[in-house]
């Protein structure tokens, strides 16, 4: 296994502020980054999160979360809340990702995200959605293994559904959301099989739309 180098780490986490440097060279100063988690999820919300973080901080192994262990999320996340100069994270329930669609459900999440920063950002980086924004905005195509603060956004928006990931396991044990977060796992569709979707199952995604729609399933 490679050796950590905080030399190393330093350099890369410095790469990351590529287009924070370019956006406060443009005049900017309050740099929001936003990303989210969930959207592929069966079940519960899609987290939003949005982050201002101080200009070029070092936080040691910043990354796009899906990149990052649980136990060095959860240590960053710490440190990403600790030290950010604002950062907000949202829910967009299931029933009302059911209405809107997913793609049109994250969007609201995101202009809910920035808007409930307590400062208001002056331009804001996004992980490839083009969201219409009070302020400039860029999009970035892999924003959040590119960008500081869509980096730190993912991770405290991955955190925060983890947490709530864990909770809805206890209320519904039998389909292992602390493990499958809510995605499709053999597991998971085996037990809405069995058990049908709780009340949290997003009912406009297959195959639950269909496994509900079946004359012999389970109550949906």
């Amino acid at each position: 296994m490679k050796k950590f180098s905080v030399e190393a780490d330093r350099l890369r986490v410095t790469k990351l502020y590529e287009f924070e440097t370019q956006a406060r060279a443009e005049g900017h100063k309050l740099i929001a980054g936003v990303d989210e988690a969930g959207r592929g999820s069966l079940v519960g919300c899609v987290v939003v999160a949005a982050v201002i973080l101080p200009e070029n901080i070092y936080l040691e192994r910043l990354d796009d979360s899906k990149k990052l262990s649980a136990k060095v999320r959860e240590m960053l996340f710490d440190k990403i809340t600790s030290a950010a100069i604002s950062y907000k994270a949202v829910c967009v329930e299931a029933d009302e990702i059911d209405k809107l669609n997913i793609y049109q459900a994250t969007l609201v999440g995101m202009k809910r995200a920035v808007e409930g920063l307590s400062v208001a950002p002056d331009f804001v980086l996004t992980d490839a959605m083009k969201v219409d924004f009070d302020v400039p905005t860029r999009a970035i195509v892999h924003g959040d293994s590119l960008s500081a603060s869509i980096a730190a956004a993912s991770i405290v928006a991955k955190v925060t559904r983890d947490r709530l990931a864990d909770e809805w396991a206890k209320t519904f044990p039998q389909y292992g959301f602390d493990k499958n977060r809510g995605y499709g796992t053999k597991a998971h569709l085996d037990a809405i099989k069995t058990f049908g979707a709780t009340p949290i199952h997003r009912r406009s995604f297959e195959p639950v739309k269909s496994l509900c729609a079946q004359k012999n399933s389970p109550p949906c």
